[in-house]
């Protein structure tokens, strides 16, 4: 039965790595797949969210760096190596590999955990932008298959774990600015 589930693995990663390759996909997973690419979106973001969103901004902006740290120490530190599944550019031959294939291992994807978290996190708590911050997780997960370092299984189960976390962060943060709300309710009446 894994031997079946593998090789259906196998098939998926060619699709997206070989089958739809062409040098423009290539520029833009690159650009995609790179923090760095993200980094001054995510610091402005940030900001505002700090500075014009209010109190759910403000909780939103502490809580997202806490559920970062614990979705990519989850994930990285943890759930690699208890897993230890090799990526698919030290295993498959003939893969259209874009990038240096890291040593690290490759289950879950931590970029595929972290996006999700991040996109239900935000979405549940500013549904309006939900859609699209789940659109740009799609896109940075699927191209950690595109450019070679992982397979498909790696971001379905990065996005079932990151965006289960991001929700329960979500109601962490909706249950927090409750208990603002009611506090400040108590300190009117008193």
């Amino acid at each position: 039965m894994l031997d079946f589930l593998y090789s259906i693995d196998v098939f998926l990663f060619r699709l997206v790595n070989q089958s739809i390759s062409n040098p423009i996909f290539d520029k833009l997973f690159l650009l995609i797949t790179d923090v760095k690419s993200w980094l001054i979106a995510y610091i402005i973001i940030w900001f505002i969210l700090l500075l014009k969103g209010g109190r759910m901004g403000k909780i939103s902006a502490v809580g997202i760096i806490i559920l970062i740290v614990v979705t990519d120490q989850l994930s990285s530190a943890l759930l690699k190596n208890v897993f230890e599944r090799l990526r698919p550019c030290h295993v498959l031959e003939d893969i259209n590999l874009l990038v240096s294939c890291k040593k690290s291992f490759s289950f879950p994807s931590s970029h595929a955990v972290n996006n999700f978290a991040v996109a239900f996190f935000f979405g549940n708590l500013f549904k309006k932008y939900k859609s699209l911050l789940i659109a740009v997780a799609v896109f940075v997960a699927l191209s950690r298959v595109y450019i070679g370092i992982h397979y498909p299984s790696d971001i379905i189960a990065g996005a079932l774990i990151g965006g289960s976390i991001g929700y329960l962060f979500s109601l962490l943060a909706q249950r927090v600015e409750l208990f603002f709300i009611s506090k400040s309710e108590k300190n009117k009446h008193d």
